[in-house]
């Protein structure tokens, strides 16, 4: 076999990706010129929405952008997979919004990266829109996370913001759409991939009209997708027809190592920058930041 020839075999492909996440990557994204503030959103579960948001960060932070992560969800799913704690007495994105801690002193530099930190989820979150609704007048509930993210940027350099929801449209799920300029959908290639998407951008439409109109759905993200399977093929299809160039060229496919990565405190972008998962968060990662989004 010529080296052309084993050059094009599946496991070099995959070797060369994974020296160029590990060594060629930092400095291949262009920085935005202001910080971009992306919120992660679909009440539905299982769709991937942690996985984007834990993916897309990482590669940004691997090519040297200044990245923070919010996570918003009780579960913690973010915070785990960068290996921070969250256990029952850690502090977090609870403490910025019931208490009016700042996010600096809350922030925790992600394991392994140079340029990338988290605001972690605690289990107090799970409690989160009683305490709001008991604690919080009703004016300044939807803007405890806008007020709080103005603050901490005012001195601190930021390229993105990454916030992950909770599978809800609670209170939390508003402050995230409050606080931001787009919103990031991440949408499954399965059956009823558009399920509760309907009720998803009348919430969205609800805010913008409401409490903030600069608010609009930027990005869609097609997840978990089987190329074998005529299923996936039309999902694409009706996603596409219907969001039009809001959807991402890029389509991210189901793999082993995406699921696998979390349970090690690692996202796929570090465990295994090789995979068909890694390359294409990458890809996606690269296309977002190309957009160079307006509002």
């Amino acid at each position: 076999m010529s080296n052309t020839e084993e050059e094009e075999t599946p496991l070099a492909s995959a070797a060369a990706a994974a020296v160029f996440v590990r060594r060629g990557l930092k400095g291949s994204f262009a920085k935005p010129k202001t910080t971009r503030i992306i919120t992660i959103v679909n009440q539905k579960g299982g769709v991937g929405k942690t996985t984007t948001a834990v993916n897309l960060a990482a590669a940004m932070g691997l090519a040297g952008l200044n990245v923070l992560v919010i996570d918003l969800d009780p579960q913690g799913n973010a915070s785990t997979a960068f290996g921070i704690d969250h256990y029952e007495d850690a502090s977090g994105s609870f403490d910025v919004l019931l208490d009016g801690a700042s996010i600096a002193e809350m922030i925790s530099p992600a394991q392994g990266f140079d340029s990338l930190w988290v605001l972690p989820a605690t289990l107090d979150l799970a409690g989160a829109d009683i305490e709001l609704i008991t604690s919080v007048p009703e004016l300044e509930r939807p803007f405890l996370l806008k007020v709080a993210l103005t603050q901490f940027l005012a001195d601190h350099e930021m390229d993105y913001v990454f916030i992950d929801c909770p599978p809800s449209l609670g209170l939390l799920t508003i402050n995230a759409l409050a606080a931001v300029q787009e919103v990031l959908i991440p949408i499954q290639c399965e059956f009823y991939a558009l399920e509760g998407v309907q009720q998803l951008l009348r919430t969205i439409e609800f805010v913008k009209e409401r409490l903030n109109p600069e608010l609009n759905v930027s990005t869609i993200l097609l997840t978990m997708y089987n190329p074998s399977t005529n299923l996936s093929t039309s999902v694409v299809e009706e996603v596409r027809g219907y969001f039009g160039s809001k959807v991402l060229e890029t389509v991210i496919p189901r793999s082993t190592y995406v699921a696998e990565a979390p349970s090690f405190g690692q996202s796929v972008m570090t465990y295994d920058p090789g995979s068909t998962g890694a390359v294409a968060y990458l890809a996606a990662a690269r296309e977002i930041t190309d957009r160079k989004w307006k509002g």
